[in-house]
């Protein structure tokens, strides 16, 4: 033992206090550090420049439905039925990623109410291997849509996703057209259908159930769009103008129906709903 050991060994060091989670974090879009119980109590978005960060989908839920509300259970799929492997096996990214999320997969459903309007409220959670569509995403969404048929009332859908499950192949892409018809048939059941456009929306779930709402509400700074920037921008060989894709932009443009804050989704929720489908009279 050197001498340097038994100086340390004699100090009695004790061991560094742990806590849950760190104070301090650090708002992606302005760099300030935050206190972490501050940036929560807003609802995950920064006190200084209004940057609205991504949530998980509990948080989602509680923050748009009233207490009380019904979790869907997760539908049951194959899993790895391509037997998909790149720098590790689809069992084993699906392993982690169950790990780190409470849920089975990257989109989960609540049935309840909206201010007391019955509601179905399904979310994309981008946590869950970035929110990317399988058949259980697929089949997720169809059991929404199905439960919001039954109780005769709106389906509400918040997206966020990197695009189709490339380990999945082209049962991934299958989900796009089963999706449409389901929001076909609330369209000939005259319920309303109404998408939560968050950050990011983007890829195959952008070319499917994401823009086919009867309303499109987006949060503010979303990133919307099919292909990426740059891929676009080599493509047509052109300088995209600023704040492309984002959803100021789309909103400007008419892609979008409104941008709402955070704090005030759930009171234009209602107000939509109450609109869209107003309660029938005794």
């Amino acid at each position: 033992m050197n001498w340097f050991t038994r100086v340390r060994n004699s100090l009695g060091f004790t061991d560094k206090r742990s806590s849950e989670k760190d104070l301090w974090i650090k708002c992606k879009s302005c760099q300030e550090m935050l206190f972490v119980q501050e940036y929560e109590d807003n609802l995950s978005v920064c006190p200084r420049c209004d940057h609205h960060g991504r949530i998980s989908a509990d948080a989602r839920l509680a923050l748009l439905l009233d207490e009380g509300y019904e979790m869907l259970p997760q539908p049951k799929v194959t899993e790895d039925p391509l037997k998909f492997r790149d720098t590790k096996k689809y069992t084993d990214r699906l392993k982690i990623a169950r790990a780190n999320n409470p849920h089975e997969d990257a989109f989960s459903v609540g049935s309840g109410t909206i201010e007391g309007h019955p509601a179905v409220v399904g979310v994309q959670d981008f946590g869950f291997m970035g929110g990317s569509m399988g058949m259980a995403v697929g089949m997720a969404f169809c059991a929404g849509a199905e439960r919001a048929l039954t109780r005769k009332c709106p389906y509400i859908v918040v997206t966020a996703a990197g695009g189709a499950r490339m380990q999945e192949g082209i049962l991934s892409l299958m989900q796009m057209p089963r999706a449409t018809v389901m929001t076909r048939r609330l369209k000939e059941a005259g319920l309303p259908y109404i998408v939560v456009l968050t950050d990011p929306t983007t890829g195959g779930v952008t070319a499917s159930y994401a823009m086919l709402g009867d309303i499109h509400i987006a949060e503010p700074g979303a990133l919307i769009g099919f292909a990426g920037q740059r891929v676009i921008q080599d493509t047509i060989r052109e300088q995209l103008p600023e704040g492309f894709q984002r959803a100021e932009y789309l909103h400007k443009h008419g892609m979008v129906d409104m941008v709402v804050p955070r704090k005030e989704l759930k009171v234009t929720l209602a107000n939509v709903i109450d609109y869209l489908q107003p309660p029938v009279a005794a």
